[in-house]
């Protein structure tokens, strides 16, 4: 089955043209190249109003299976993804944060600070990822494998889950 994904980039700087977004492309190439259909890549400011509303959009207008969110996770005043996508998630996924902690400290020890929240809205699963594309990259790589039968599982798919 072919899934659809949305890729939201969380940046003040990015929202006005000030920054290049580089994580979001990133993203985009990595998840078309395990055969998901990305939407175009759509930039916010680090408002949690704005970014719950996109969620929101992407998951119950968009019918989007998995959004990915980078950017706004970490600790400054105005990283507020994690709290925006509490706003709209209906169950948490605390597995696929915690396999993205885990594996990221192996790499550098801030990974410990990151704040990212998984979680399901409906039938869609919404990620956050660090906003650096190096992270990004590398925390949606701990995870991806699992994507697919995440969504075929939360989606209906009644087949007994194997190893």
């Amino acid at each position: 089955m072919t899934y659809r994904a949305r890729i939201i980039t969380v940046s003040d700087k990015g929202s006005r043209g000030e920054r290049v977004d580089t994580s979001g492309p990133a993203l985009k190439k990595m998840m078309e190249e395990q055969g998901f259909i990305v939407n175009d890549i759509v930039i916010v400011p680090d408002e949690t109003d704005g970014i719950a509303g996109m969620l929101k959009r992407a998951v119950d207008d968009e019918k989007t299976d998995v959004v990915i969110t980078t950017g706004g996770t970490g600790l400054s005043p105005r990283d507020v993804t994690p709290e925006a996508t509490r706003m709209v998630i209906d169950r948490d996924l605390p597995g696929f944060a915690e396999v993205m902690r885990s594996e990221s400290y192996r790499i550098t020890p801030h990974a410990i600070i990151s704040r990212a929240v998984c979680g399901i809205r409906g039938t869609s699963i919404i990620i956050n990822l660090p906003g650096s594309e190096r992270a990004a990259v590398e925390n949606l790589g701990f995870v991806i494998k699992a994507i697919p039968h995440a969504l075929a599982k939360l989606q209906g798919d009644p087949a007994d889950c194997g190893s």
